[in-house]
């Protein structure tokens, strides 16, 4: 049954719910916030048509408690809410919810969730409908898993039923590491998740992480909106992401993109998903999870077959058809996204804190999906990314230098972000060719985290250069030390950063 909506709240933060509002108000749509007591001078509260407070700081307090957001609702008079990514996401509950209190959720249906929602569940329902999965095993304790891993061999990967995000996950590389490894994966997800139920697989040796995005509609037409490559990764969370993927062939693709329309037909699935596999180097691909919501790396498939991926959503959560099949969709050029996170670039360990400046990338082909601006707080509370930085080029080699010169212009102060990590990644040559895997970052830490490197003999310099740059950009100042010609100055015959530092870098790194 089709219906127009009216208004629609967000049930997030940050960056994705001010991504979900920028296409409400393209569509005529009101957008309605909410906020903890933390986030009262948010972005996304800000950008809204109206807010609502629901509680204190901790998640648990606020964005966890489904009866504050459907109460929310209620009150502001929402006749849709959109979950955009973690939190209540992909907890059936809400869109039950939802259904009991006359909203429209903007996500696919709670049974799908239910599915798919354990890992163990899924892969034994993608099995039986034909999806190639990790072999594995569901054990009781430490006796059986061994016994399991040595039937399957090692290594073998620990992995909590419930959840995702690299959280109780342990990889066991021999039988006298799986006591250990075993405590320490159900302690995790029971933290997390609050399950502490754990399986094995066998570990895929440097496997490629390429996921298939999917779209349906509630008619039970479904389509592969092609794939992803999230292959880096650190403490298996993701942080690069670009299409089409280096190691995939077209026909891979379809491959791939067919078995994953397959498995969501199985499960009755409609609206955005995404399908994540393990692709080996030999071509041979094996499911891992299906995430049933809009995935954070979204923005690159948006930007190489111009579809507005929350706009279907909300299309479909109104009853409208997709209006297109497989064959109408095609992807064009090459896209990569950076996760800019608020996070020291030496270990990446959270940075919360003031952003005292922000100057964020433009010009052709650049995208930042961000939710900060200058003077507002990175909060300890949640999640510490900042934005998305995302480039679009003809081909993946000028993807790669777009990248570089938005990466050159962005500005954060105040706090630590992962910055000099992206720009040290663009540069090395193993990602340029797009040669990595999984591994990458952990084999490579030393030449991809800390800072940039200054000459010995070019420091007192430089760092008298950066101290002079911060003060010009704080009080607004211009001449010589200004953002126009690159360069800082102590006046005449003052000290100016090399040629081989920006003047944004300076700016960074002070």
């Amino acid at each position: 049954m089709s219906r127009t909506f009216r208004k629609v709240l967000v049930a997030n933060r940050g960056e994705i719910a001010v991504r979900v509002m920028r296409t409400l108000r393209e569509m005529g749509i009101g957008s309605v916030a909410v906020y903890s007591d933390a986030d009262r001078a948010a972005l996304h509260v800000r950008m809204a048509d109206e807010a609502r407070p629901i509680g204190p700081a901790p998640a648990g307090e606020s964005y966890l408690r489904i009866d504050k957001i459907i109460d929310a609702a209620r009150k502001t008079g929402a006749d849709g809410i959109h979950p955009g990514y973690g939190f209540l996401s992909e907890n059936p509950a809400l869109p039950e919810a939802c259904e009991k209190a006359g909203i429209a959720f903007i996500g696919p249906p709670a049974s799908a969730m239910r599915a798919m929602g354990s890992k163990t569940a899924a892969r034994d329902k993608m099995s039986a409908a034909g999806v190639p999965i990790v072999p594995g095993a569901r054990c009781e304790t430490t006796d059986e898993a061994i016994a399991a891993a040595r039937k399957i061999g090692f290594p073998v990967m620990l992995k909590a039923a419930s959840g995702g995000g690299g959280k109780g996950m342990r990889l066991v590389e021999s039988a006298d590491q799986m006591a250990s490894a075993w405590e320490r994966a159900r302690s995790e997800a029971k933290k997390f998740f609050g399950d502490d139920t754990v399986y094995l697989e066998k570990a895929i040796l440097k496997p490629r992480h390429v996921e298939i995005q999917v779209l349906g509609d509630r008619e039970g037409n479904l389509v592969h909106v092609f794939e992803r490559d999230c292959s880096i990764q650190r403490r298996n969370q993701k942080v690069v992401e670009e299409t089409p993927s280096p190691a995939a062939s077209r026909e891979l693709v379809a491959r791939m993109g067919a078995i994953a329309v397959q498995g969501a037909k199985s499960v009755g699935y409609f609206s955005a998903g995404t399908f994540e596999f393990l692709l080996a180097e030999d071509g041979s691909f094996y499911f891992l999870e299906m995430n049933t919501r809009l995935q954070v790396e979204h923005p690159v498939t948006e930007l190489v077959t111009g579809l507005d991926l929350v706009r279907e959503m909300v299309r479909v959560a109104q009853g409208e058809s997709l209006g297109f099949e497989q064959t109408d969709l095609s992807a064009r050029g090459a896209a990569i996204e950076c996760r800019v996170y608020a996070e020291d670039p030496t270990a990446f360990l959270p940075s919360p804190g003031v952003i005292t400046n922000l100057v964020v990338p433009s010009g052709p082909g650049v995208r930042d999906d961000g939710g900060a601006y200058p003077g507002c707080t990175i909060s300890s509370f949640y999640d510490p990314l900042i934005s998305k930085l995302s480039v679009w080029a003809p081909t993946r080699e000028r993807a790669v230098e777009r990248m570089r010169r938005a990466l050159s212009e962005y500005v954060v102060t105040g706090i630590k972000t992962n910055l000099a990590f992206h720009e040290k990644l663009f540069v090395h040559p193993e990602f340029v060719a797009g040669r990595y895997d999984t591994g990458f970052i952990e084999r490579h830490k030393s030449e991809l985290l800390g800072y940039p490197t200054v000459k010995p003999e070019q420091r007192d310099a430089v760092a008298v250069a950066m101290a002079v740059a911060a003060a010009r950009m704080e009080s607004g100042s211009t001449g010589k030390g200004s953002e126009m010609n690159g360069e800082a100055s102590g006046g005449p015959g003052g000290p100016r950063l090399a040629p081989w530092v920006s003047h944004h870098r300076a700016r960074r790194w002070a």
